[in-house]
Parts: C-alpha cells; structure tokens; sequence
C-alpha cells in the first residue's frame, strides 16, 4: 500500500509541475511506467515494446542490444522450462508470392512408382526370429518368404531403420538412465558402415541381392546434422563441431564418468542432464595426448532439450559440407533410395536461425545469441544452399538415387521445387486426416494445384513415421483406418508405410530398441483385408502415382452446399482409370460429383469435367469395377458428361473404381435401365441373363493384348515359312563350293604326305 501510494503521489507531482511533460500528454513517469503495463508479467514483452514505440529515438545500436536481450529472456526460459513433447502443427499450404525459383530434379522411371516400408531393424529382426522359430539376426538371415510377402504385398521399397555403426557412448547413457536393454540411438552414429551385429557390408549385398530380385530397392537413413558424441569425426576432426573454450555457463560442471572408449579423447557429458534439469546444451571433449579442452554443443532443432547423445556439425566451414556430402555419396553408392533425418535443419535460413541469430532471431538454442552474426557475414561464409549442391553432386555422381527430405515447418515445397530433393515429408496428410480436418487438406490440394500440381507427386504420405503414434493408434483398425489407407495408396506421391502397419501393431518402437517390447501377433483378419483392399491398389500404383491427369472434385449435396469430408479424385495412366471416394466422418452424405477443382495449366486457371477427368467417349455406357466391393456398375457416359455421377456414402465409407472398359448398343441400354444404378457381380453376368448370348466385353488392355498376340502369332508364322524354304544354290555358288572341296582335299594330302 506505501509503494502504491508513492507511486500515485509521484504521478500527480509530476503532472502538476508539468516535468517530463509531452505533447502526447505523457509525464516522464507516465513512459518509464509504460512498459510494465502494457506487459506486466512479461520481461520479454516489455522490451517489445520499448522497440516498438521509442525504437526510432533509440537508434539502431541500442534496439540491437534490445533484441539480443529478448533473445537472451527466451533461452533462458529454454533452459529451465524442463523436456517437452513437440507437436507439430500442419499448416494449409499456400502460394501467393511464391520467391523461390523452379529447379526439380529429374524422375528416373521407377521412382513415382515407389510404395516404400519402414523396419526398425533390430526389432525386425527379433520379431522375425519369433515368427520363422529360429535365430535370425543378422541381414542376410531375413527368409526369402518374408521378401516374397513384401512383394505380394505391393512394396517396393524397404526402408532400414538403424543400419549404421552406432555410437556406444549413447548405449552407456541409455542404460545409465535405466533403459538396460537399449542399443545405441539410431541417430547417434558412430560411423557409416553397417554394424557388425547386423552381419556388416557382407551381409547387407546379402539381403539387397535378394530384395532386388524380388523388386524390392533397399533405404537407409543418412543424419547429416551431427554424429554421435563419440563418433570418429569428434575423435578425429573435433574443429568440425560446433564448440567454445569455456562453458557457456558458470553452473556447468563435469564430474560424470568418461563416456569415450578411445585412447585419444575423453567425453563427459554436462551433469545436470542426468537430472533433467537444464538443457546441458554442450559437452566436454578432452585430448588426452595435448591436454586440449573444448565445449562441444550437442545436436539440436530448438523445439525442445538437445539430442544429447549427439555433437553439432558446423555448416559455416566448407570443408564440413565437402566431407558430409562425400559420405552422402558413400551412402548412395550403397543404397538407391535415401532419407535425411531432419533435412529442415540445414536449410540456410534454419542454419542461421538456430545457430548463428541475428538481433532478435535467437533464442531457441540456448546461449547461441551471443555467437550471433549478421546476414551478410553468415552469406559471406555459405553462400550457397547446402541441400541444392547435395542435389547437384548426386545427379552427377550417383544418378540413379531417389533423395527424400524430412522436412517441416513449412518447407516442403521449396525441398522439392527448388532445392531439388526427390521426396518430401508431407506430415500434413497424417495430422490433418487423423484430426479430421478435411477441409484444410482438400484446401491444401486445391492450392498445391492451383500453384504447381508437380508438388503433389513429390510429397511422401503417411499414417504414422518411427516418431508418432502408430497407425492403428491414431486410426483405428475399423473403416477409417481403411478409408485413409486407400488415400495413402492412391493420391499422388510417395506411400509410406510404417512398421507392423500391416500387421496391426500398437507398439511404437524407440530408436534404441533392441526387440520389440509387447508381445503382438499380427491381426490375421486385418492383414487378410489389407491384401484384398490395399495390396491391389499399390500394385497399380502406375495409375495413381502421377499428376498430369490428376483431378480433385467437389461433392455437391442435394441443398446444394460442398461436403468437404468428401475426397473424390481421378487419375489415369495411359489407357488405364481410377475413381477414388472416400467419406472422413462419422456421417451419412450423398450427392454429385461433376466438375472438377480448378488447376494451373499453360499459366492459366482451369477445370474439368469428371467425363472428361476419366476420358469417358461421348456416347454409349461405361462399365466399372469397385475394388472395395468387387461389385461392378454400368453408366451411361452421356448422363455422367451431363450430370456427374450420383453417390451415396455411410461413416468413413469408400470407393476405389478401376478396370474401366466401353460398351454400346440397345441391348446395353437395356441393361444399365434394368440395373438403375445398382451394383452386380458381373454386367457382363447380367447381360447373358437378360439375352441369354454371351457377347464378350473386352477391357481397353485386354483388347490391346489381343492385338499383341495375333500379331506375334502371325510373326512366329512367317519366320516358321522361312525356315523351310531350301533355295538352290546358284551355279556360281556351287562352283565356288566345289573349288573349295577340291583344294581342302589337295591340303589334305599334302598334309598326309608331310606325316609320312
């Protein structure tokens, strides 16, 4: 109460004295008050607001040590705020001046066919031990049932999860912290050679010998950020790494054991990690030989602790680049399909903005505000994209290798637009589906088609990824989870599927797990309907993987609104069609499906019919198959060129229509007039009931077929009718035969003549 009253008495003394007085009406007191309540339980707040109304009388030298100080507040509050679980958030896309420019790489011809499936090795391994009863943990010990499974299955891609020789200084801090059957982390790497409990190089040309045969490519993972604390960079190359000569701050102290195995060099981790209790954002690194001391700083993306068991690379010197791009290459020469593993972290401008911040950047890597550097400096020291000349040496070098980016924070179309990468994570597709947002994805689509379809194809969809929730838990094992997984297999891009999605697992394994930890079996009735329903879309993923015929479509209520938890698409492949729909909610819907949603073409906005999205003629009837239902429909084109096509869809129901095919004639009429719209087993079946004469409905590529093999036929005939034509040789010819008989007599002869 004295404070408030001194406070108010001041107040009032100042206005009557007209001390400090402005024209604005404020009193000296009045603006030293005015940060603290325009922000009162926020530090950072009031020095946002002492840049923003007075910044301009400051000066810029004084606003700059404004900002480092909002800089310095947040890694404070990083510090001290404890582990938190990071949630990304998936954003709608959009485009509206879009800067960067246009650079994709080039497609080799298998890689927009790619289905691509993840196996945490070491657990695989187990589970496959249990499944076949006998030991199997080494690569070239997986069964060529489990590859032919995998093949039957549709992937043609399989995804390793934790080849590399890991670091064992991660696998001691795991098993201080209680984990006594962990192995290393996956993405604390030793070196990059395959590990020797996995059987090594030997073994992995094994199994990619084998997988290739079946054609299934192999994948591995390449972390290019940091290496393991202990890895053989850190030994060797320490200058390599991000450091300091002291600790960054007092209250550090070292006194836990030494972590490295090597006679050169000592580890020991920051001790308030093992308590949790600040962010321990460096390490100590010690030479044994010179006495040399450097504070390493640990991995780090700024969402939450360091990865701990890691050391920084710094991306300034080019000498790093050059190194982690010839092992990039190393790894490429090895493996045809590679993931990075956080790839958003290496971009410029994340570079800078976790490492090296500019005045009011900083903040989310603690004590990295103070090492800041300008924009120009850091320009000066990488002036080129790191991920553009990875791009770049790969295509040169290692041409035939597909580069997928783990990438977020909303980066995904410049990874593939303009820096060039393959692939791209498209975490939008689990996040927005599984929350059902449907509107937010078909209005990411929409704008993606509106801007450059050419991205669609270029994302990697997924119902789960090694760091969320499994499917089935974030799904369920019911229609929706079924529902989604059509869409995962049939839209444009890369399908990735996640390990034991098929088989109905809940368990999410740890990067360090050396076994799984449940005892799941697989759920037989689940993997019977993921062969029947999705294994056949991915095998004809030739007809979904591409976007040059690819069209959205809205569906129309008969109120007339648009029901955004409709996803209805068409694609085609050459004379090939496909028809997706698919309903995500909890509801009953009907309605049209007509005109399709606008896209970019030739510079200019625009649409398409649904007729003309699946390339219907203009007359006669079009007959398809559900492969949801294996139940066949008939329609007549005119009606669905004038009027779209009628559905009516329950709770997370869908329709995948393939095996288009084209009749006409009365007869025809006739029969789609008896059927109204109502699915059979077979038209063709409902045709012999209705006239009792077979007439024999060839599909597009059946017909083509025929044509194959009359013409074969015919060709095998001619070359049969050449073969026994004997032509007399001409006279001149069997003089020449003679002459020749006469003198190989006369040689001979001779030669016996010699012998005697």
């Amino acid at each position: 109460p004295a404070y408030e009253k001194m406070v108010e008495e001041l107040g009032e003394y100042f206005r009557e004295s007209g001390i400090g007085i402005r024209e604005s009406g404020e009193s000296l007191l009045d603006m030293l008050r005015a940060p603290a309540q325009a922000s009162p339980y926020s530090l950072e707040g009031q020095l946002e607001f002492i840049i923003k109304k007075w910044g301009g009388i400051l000066g810029e030298e004084f606003v700059q040590k404004l900002l480092r100080g909002m800089d310095f507040v947040r890694e404070d509050a990083i510090r001290h705020r404890g582990p938190v679980e990071f949630k990304p958030t998936a954003e709608v896309p959009t485009y509206f001046g879009y800067p960067e420019y246009e650079r994709y790489s080039l497609d080799k011809e298998w890689m927009p066919r790619l289905v691509l499936i993840a196996k945490n090795a070491y657990v695989w391994l187990d589970q496959l031990s249990k499944k076949y009863q006998r030991d199997i943990s080494t690569l070239d010990q997986v069964p060529d049932e489990e590859l032919d499974t995998l093949a039957k299955r549709g992937f043609t891609g399989l995804w390793l999860i934790g080849l590399w020789e890991r670091s064992r200084a991660s696998q001691k801090m795991k098993q201080r912290m209680g984990q006594q059957d962990a192995v290393a982390s996956a993405y604390s790497l030793r070196s990059y050679d395959i590990a020797d409990d996995l059987g090594g190089w030997g073994a992995l040309e094994n199994l990619r010998w084998r997988a290739w045969q079946r054609g299934i490519r192999l994948s591995a993972d390449m972390v290019p950020n940091h290496m393991g604390i202990d890895s053989n960079w850190v030994i060797e190359h320490p200058d390599w790494f991000l450091s300091v000569d002291q600790p960054p701050y007092p209250s550090y102290t070292f006194n836990s054991e030494d972590l490295s195995e090597d006679s050169r060099a000592g580890i020991i981790l920051e001790d308030h990690y093992y308590d949790h209790s600040d962010a321990s954002v460096v390490f100590k690194r010690f030479d044994r030989n010179t006495g040399d001391v450097r504070y390493i700083y640990h991995g780090n993306d700024g969402t939450s602790f360091p990865w701990n068991d890691t050391a920084q690379l710094n991306y300034l010197k080019a000498e790093v680049r050059e190194a982690v791009i010839q092992t990039i290459l190393h790894v490429a020469r090895n493996f045809p399909i590679i993931r990075f593993d956080a790839a958003m972290t290496l971009a410029k401008k994340h570079i800078q903005r976790l490492w090296f911040p500019e005045p009011g950047a900083g903040g989310a890597i603690p004590s990295r505000a103070e090492r800041g550097i300008s924009r120009s400096e850091f320009e000066a020291a990488m002036p080129e994209e790191f991920w553009r000349e990875v791009v770049d040496r790969v295509a040169a070098e290692v041409p035939d290798t597909l580069l997928l980016a783990e990438a977020f924070w909303l980066m995904e179309g410049y990874f593939v637009r303009t820096l060039g990468m393959h692939r791209v994570y498209n975490s939008a597709f689990m996040h927005m589906l599984r929350d059902e947002d449907n509107a937010k994805y078909r209005m990411a689509i929409k704008n993606t088609l509106e801007f450059d379809a050419r991205i669609l194809q270029r994302y990697v969809n997924f119902m789960n990824n090694p760091d969320e929730k499994t499917a089935v838990e974030q799904f369920g094992n019911g229609d929706k989870y079924f529902g989604v997984c059509v869409l995962l297999s049939t839209l444009p891009g890369l399908p990735m599927f996640g390990h034991g999605q098929v088989e109905g697992f809940h368990e999410k394994y740890g990067m360090e797990y050396r076994r799984a930890k449940w005892d799941e079996t697989a759920d037989e009735g689940f993997v019977r309907y993921h062969e029947r329903i999705i294994s056949p879309l991915l095998h004809r993923r030739r007809v979904f993987a591409g976007v040059d015929n690819f069209m959205l479509y809205d569906l129309f209520t008969p109120e007339g609104g648009v029901d955004e938890n409709v996803f209805a698409y068409s694609n085609r492949f050459e004379n090939e069609r496909g028809l997706v729909i698919y309903h995500n909610r909890f509801a009953d819907t009907r309605g049209w499906i007509r005109m399709s949603a606008a896209y970019l073409e030739n510079g200019q906005l625009t649409q398409k019919s649904l007729a003309d999205g699946l390339g219907l003629p203009s007359d006669g009837y079009v007959i398809f198959r559900d492969g949801i239902t294996y139940l066949e429909y008939i329609r007549s084109c005119r009606k669905v060129r004038e009027q779209g096509m009628y559905v009516e869809l329950g709770a997370y129901k869908c329709h995948t229509f393939l095996d288009f095919r084209f009749v006409d004639g009365s007869e025809w009429r006739m029969v789609n007039e008896a059927l109204n719209g109502t699915g059979v087993v077979s038209v063709q079946g409902k045709w012999d009931e209705m006239f009792g004469v077979k007439e024999e409905v060839k599909s597009e590529v059946a017909e083509e077929e025929s044509v194959k093999r009359k013409t074969k036929k015919a060709a095998t005939k001619k070359a049969a009718a050449k073969k026994t034509v004997v032509k007399k040789p001409t006279t001149k010819k069997v003089a020449v035969k003679k002459s020749a008989e006469k003198k190989s007599a006369t040689k001979k002869k001779a030669v016996k003549k010699i012998g005697k």
